[in-house]
């Protein structure tokens, strides 16, 4: 294994070396210089994305669910964008699972060793009965995280597509995976602080993934949130609005076809769109793989 001094997360930055002597301005606009590398970084690896998305995707149409699987920073971001997945498009808890090294209490405070198990990889997977149908993303800065190599191995065994997140070329955790994803953003600008510009573009990339997955599963029409969970005031107001702007119907013939399909917006906008009752609706969409736009093309056809 390479040696953690030898790993891209870990070089210095001879642009940060005299950062403790800089004023506030000069130091703010120092790291956002440096974090204009992120987007180029990520950019340079779209290809392996787009790939990632299509296995993803693939999954989730058997039926099967994405998990993230990762320690401390990494793992965080894993857990956070999968906390969004379900208010934002409507989907079960489940289906997006993200796994930190230590468990849930570990995103608040470190739970220290728990990222040098492979073993406690292997058995969170093992506890949230991963199988072949689902899909591993393992997310580590280094590349090398234990933690993050047991789970991508157990996920192999079971058949499942494995794919890896990390910001250092020719990691250990590419030859554990179908797919590597790894954006190198260039030493970061306190020395090893991966938080900083390893974060940012694992970021970037999970956000690709969980957005484009939902796009092509039909959570999304045009650019409109139409799977989004009414669950508070804001919610209900928003639902109403992409009601209207996808269908151009007023405000109250929008609610009420939102009231009357349980103020689910993908049944709203085909009910209006298409003249339909909400169990016709419910119909259409089914018969459209939930594709609001496959929908329309049907009935015309």
């Amino acid at each position: 294994m390479e040696a953690l001094h030898q790993l891209d997360t870990e070089q210095r930055n001879p642009a940060s070396a005299g950062i403790d002597r800089m004023s506030t301005l000069e130091m703010v606009t120092l790291i956002n210089t440096e974090d204009h590398h992120c987007a180029e970084a990520v950019a340079r690896v779209l290809p392996e994305i787009a790939r990632s998305v299509d296995l993803i995707e693939g999954q989730l149409r058997k039926g099967g669910r994405l998990f993230y699987a990762g320690a401390g920073t990494s793992g965080r971001l894993g857990v956070l964008d999968a906390a969004e997945c379900p208010p934002t498009y409507g989907v079960e808890p489940e289906m997006v699972t993200g796994l930190i090294a230590g468990g849930p209490s570990a995103f608040l405070k470190a739970v220290e060793g728990a990222e040098d198990s492979r073993e406690l990889g292997r058995q969170d997977l093992i506890d949230h009965g991963f199988s072949e149908k689902d899909a591993l993303v393992g997310i580590a800065a280094s590349g090398r995280t234990p933690y993050v190599i047991g789970a991508m191995d157990y996920a192999r065994e079971t058949g499942a597509p494995v794919m890896a997140l990390t910001c250092c070329r020719d990691s250990v955790m590419s030859r554990h995976a179908d797919v590597t994803m790894a954006p190198i953003p260039g030493p970061e600008v306190i020395t090893g602080s991966s938080r900083m510009k390893s974060g940012t573009c694992q970021k970037l990339v999970l956000n690709m993934l969980s957005t484009c997955v939902m796009v092509k599963l039909g959570k999304v029409y045009g650019n409109l949130m139409v799977d989004v969970q009414a669950t508070n005031e804001k919610l209900v107001d928003r639902s109403i609005r992409i009601v209207r702007t996808a269908t151009g119907a007023d405000e109250q013939t929008a609610r009420a076809a939102l009231e009357e399909s349980g103020f689910r917006c993908k049944t709203a906008i085909v009910m209006i769109l298409l003249g339909m009752k909400a169990p016709e609706a419910v119909q259409a969409l089914e018969a459209a793989h939930g594709r609001i736009a496959e929908a329309l093309e049907q009935r015309k056809a």
